[in-house]
């Protein structure tokens, strides 16, 4: 048995939303991120309601290592939490925690990625793409694209 020693980091961000816990908490979804994150289409998505549930599985797209594989191993939403994890071969094993709670007329997400490294893919991962700097830049993507199908949707229909 080889036991080692991780490299391993999180970065937490809270982003402040324009909609209500009720309003964002759907969204976190694999399926429902279509509707609102540009290029975000999973392979495969294996749920018994169709959305976002305990225990759903789905793949998305990681590149020359293949598919990554997700699972949601918590989901409360009447806490309006959600946890996954996620597992890109031979680089990384991640772990995603999204907590969202009102704020005034709309919500704030705290969101919190953990990656450890699975080795030499990995550790370049860790120390090259997945900084505090890129961290905050997709953070702010990610909330400025909910942000922007939120007010979508609220924007009167013409008739």
């Amino acid at each position: 048995m080889q036991i080692v020693n991780p490299k391993r980091v999180s970065h937490r961000y809270t982003q402040s939303l324009a909609g209500t816990p009720d309003e964002v908490f759907p969204l976190l979804c694999p399926v429902r991120e279509v509707e609102w994150v540009p290029g975000w289409r999973p392979v495969e998505v294996r749920s018994a309601s169709g959305i976002a549930e305990l225990d759903c599985v789905f793949k998305t797209p990681a590149g020359p290592v293949g598919d990554a594989t997700w699972m949601v191993t918590q989901y409360d939403p009447v806490a309006k939490r959600i946890q996954f994890v996620k597992l890109t071969p031979a680089t990384t094993a991640c772990r995603l925690d999204i907590t969202v709670t009102p704020d005034g007329e709309g919500s704030k997400a705290e969101v919190t990625y953990s990656h450890t490294s699975l080795g030499p893919l990995g550790d370049a991962f860790i120390d090259e793409q997945f900084t505090a700097e890129h961290y905050l830049v997709f953070m702010k993507e990610w909330e400025d694209c909910m942000n922007a199908f939120l007010l979508a949707s609220r924007a009167p229909r013409a008739a």
